[in-house]
């Protein structure tokens, strides 16, 4: 996949349909610095924005990736966007698995500080390990939320 071709190629379709960078920013909901860096070649679309951007562009996501026009048999296409989707899932159940251990890290911890005591350094290891606990149960709810909530958006 070559960065530079796909963004001379978003740039040339973008201007078939008469559109600025700021209007084609407006319609996908992205900024049009964003856009001018595509087109420069120097990120890529995400996937998430890919078949937005290739309904306004009038192109099929594999014209897209490959940085040229050519004939896609309907399938193809939708083949690639069941790869995409799959890989937004993939990326969703490793924030939610990665979630789960941070929140039961957390709850080790919590449970770990119930049972230190005694001496001045195990009511600080204690201490410890209840600030700690805390923080890492957050987090991990936070990831958890993450992974559920914002299945369809840029993660």
């Amino acid at each position: 996949m070559d960065q530079i071709a796909i963004g001379k190629f978003i740039l040339k379709k973008r201007k078939e349909q008469n559109l600025t960078q700021e209007q084609l920013a407006e319609r996908l909901g992205v900024s049009n610095k964003t856009i001018s860096k595509w087109e420069t070649g120097k990120c890529m679309p995400d996937y998430a924005i890919i078949e937005p951007l290739c309904q306004e562009l009038n192109i099929t996501a594999a014209e897209l990736l490959d940085g040229e026009e050519k004939s896609v048999h309907p399938s193809d296409y939708q083949r690639i966007l069941k790869m995409m989707k799959e890989a937004r899932d993939l990326k969703n159940k490793k924030f939610m698995l990665v979630g789960i251990v941070v929140s039961l890290s957390g709850i080790v911890f919590l449970i770990f500080s119930q049972f230190i005591g005694g001496t001045e350094i195990q009511e600080m290891l204690s201490g410890f390990a209840l600030g700690i606990s805390f923080p890492l149960m957050l987090l991990g709810m936070i990831l958890i939320i993450r992974s559920k909530c914002w299945k369809g958006k840029d993660l």
